[in-house]
């Protein structure tokens, strides 16, 4: 054991080493600034105040960015925990209320907290978020998984929302412990359902009992029954009806984390692709009816190149070799590379991690957040990593990572090669905390993406893109007449310039987070957008018009050429 744990050392140093080498001089054409505090992002993150590193505590949460008001200005919402465990005395005092925080983007460079007259706060133990609109009347709902029940905010469109909990028939049994969140349409029907992944069956008396055996670590994941995930089907009415058995979900438990749903094998309905921690990756295939099967292994989705099941947080989707098909980038813990699997389209996938040099520089450190997001406007997707250890003591067990470490931006070069420009690229990314959740969205309307960080214990990151020279830009939003309004699953492929570029409508993404309902394409040196076309949900095909760039297109379903 301990040879094995030598070379695993020196194999870390080695690739460390020769990192620094061949990437020292990689040159970024990005500038980032953290302005949360002049914006007025400043609540602090709160883990729940226990004394022992239970699982909820440290693997807390994620956030979304959205438009909650339609007023066309892209607001925050944090997630937050009170209290885990209310019958056990907490060590910690807050001197803020805690739960969730929604912050109202005013169209000036500052934010303010809205979330009380809103009526989003939540007093419980939030884990991940989703927004969507659910009722196709126009405004984006929210859901949220939990140490608990999922919770539903139905938005009234006077700036308010109403909670409705979601209860699970197929978790009666255990505490619901939940991780990513996600709207889909499972069998096209207009109507969004929604898929709540959970983590493990956690409890301070299961901790109890594992906690002897697990030094030098807290209790994880192999010490508790995987969970099952839960798949709620919208009954059109507003309310949600459990399939999760009946739909085949339940005969696939899993330590569920990340999760992201859209036609990943080009059969025109949605699949699942769900993170498992330290163990198999599962990849629900849609049949066309809402019935699911895991084909994670026939896929190529299970394991890395080197058959390990990696502890696998987040997932991000997008199509980084600009070939029409979408990719997915996925975290991992410490001392495991994140894994980009390139899609071969027809449902294969491969890993191409080490050909396409992603992530090699966050090996030390355990990922979380992640993003496939064109910061320069050049019509590539580059790479952001959100680092942290979830251990306050880890150095103590592994000097080469730290719980607050730096996060990671890598530059796609346009042939599908990613270098580490962290260093170069401004103030902010020489932030160091524990991140968790990242989120990315163009908050100030200037034409290029910015990303809002939360960081475990602490106050968010803002990183506002203040890049020298980026190239012209044209965001898409959709609307769904004869399916879902918000369009969630639909395709996009525009051309400009003769590159073509493509991208999907997702609801529920990366870390436990959402973000990117409106599609944000660079276009480097074109002036304008020569060919657009949509593919809806279930497969209907539409073209519309050229737009110029540098601006924001609504395309209505129905309205094409």
């Amino acid at each position: 054991m301990k040879l094995r744990m030598l070379l695993l050392w020196l194999f870390g140093l080695i690739l460390t080493a020769g990192i620094h080498s061949t990437e020292l001089g990689a040159q970024s054409p990005f500038h980032f600034v953290d302005s949360a505090a002049p914006a007025g992002l400043t609540v602090t993150h709160f883990d729940g105040g226990t004394k022992e590193p239970y699982l909820p505590a440290l693997m807390v949460t994620g956030l979304a960015l959205f438009d909650y008001d339609g007023d066309g200005w892209t607001d925050v919402y944090f997630l937050g925990g009170c209290g885990l465990f209310p019958n056990l005395k907490q060590p910690m005092q807050r001197h803020q209320p805690c739960g969730n925080t929604l912050y109202r983007n005013r169209g000036n460079g500052s934010f303010v907290d809205v979330t009380d007259a809103a009526g989003v706060r939540s007093g419980g133990f939030a884990l991940g978020v989703v927004a969507a609109d659910i009722d196709n009347d126009g405004d984006q709902d929210l859901a949220t998984s939990n140490f608990g029940a999922t919770e539903l905010y139905l938005n009234n469109g006077d700036g308010t929302f109403e909670r409705v909990y979601l209860e699970a028939s197929e978790s009666k049994s255990t505490t619901c412990f939940g991780a990513g969140i996600a709207f889909l349409d499972i069998d096209n029907d207009g109507c969004l359902d929604l898929f709540a992944s959970q983590y493990v069956d956690f409890s301070v008396e299961k901790y109890n009992e594992a906690a002897p055996r697990a030094f030098p670590y807290p209790p994880g994941p192999k010490d508790f029954k995987p969970s099952i995930d839960i798949l709620y089907r919208s009954l059109g009415d507003g309310t949600f009806s459990d399939v999760s058995e009946t739909s085949g979900i339940s005969r696939f438990p899993g330590p569920s984390m990340g999760v992201v749903c859209g036609d990943l094998d080009g059969d025109h309905d949605a699949d699942i692709f769900v993170c498992s921690d330290a163990d198999l990756n599962q990849f629900f295939v849609n049949d066309g009816t809402g019935k699911f099967e895991d084909r994670a292994l026939l896929a190529g989705l299970a394991f890395d190149v080197n058959g390990n099941a990696n502890g696998s947080m987040g997932v991000e989707a997008g199509d980084y070799d600009n070939d029409g098909q979408t990719d997915l980038l996925i975290t991992n813990y410490s001392q495991q590379l994140p894994v980009l699997y390139r899609n071969l389209g027809n449902g294969l996938f491969e890993d191409v991690s080490r050909r396409t040099r992603v992530g090699r520089e966050v090996f030390a450190h355990t990922n979380w957040g992640v993003g496939l997001v064109d910061f320069d406007n050049d019509r590539n997707l580059d790479v952001f990593f959100a680092n942290g250890h979830f251990l306050k003591n880890v150095k103590s067990i592994d000097d080469r990572s730290g719980y607050r470490v730096a996060n990671t931006l890598m530059a796609n070069d346009g042939r599908g090669r990613f270098s580490d420009v962290s260093t170069s690229s401004g103030p902010g990314l020489e932030v160091a905390e524990s991140s968790r959740g990242a989120a990315f969205g163009d908050l100030d309307h200037d034409g290029d993406i910015d990303c809002v960080i939360l960081n475990a214990n602490a106050k968010p990151t803002f990183l506002e893109n203040r890049s020298p020279s980026t190239g012209s830009w044209i965001d898409i939003r959709l609307v769904g007449t004869l399916v879902n309004r918000d369009a969630v699953g639909a395709k996009v492929q525009i051309l400009a310039g003769g590159q073509k570029q493509f991208a999907m409508v997702h609801a529920g993404r990366g870390y436990q987070s959402h973000y990117g309902t409106v599609l944000h394409f660079g276009l480097g040196t074109a002036a304008s957008v020569d060919e657009i076309e949509v593919t809806w949900p279930g497969g209907r095909v539409e073209s519309f018009a050229s737009h110029a760039s540098k601006g924001t297109v609504i395309l209505v379903q129905g309205k094409g050429l």
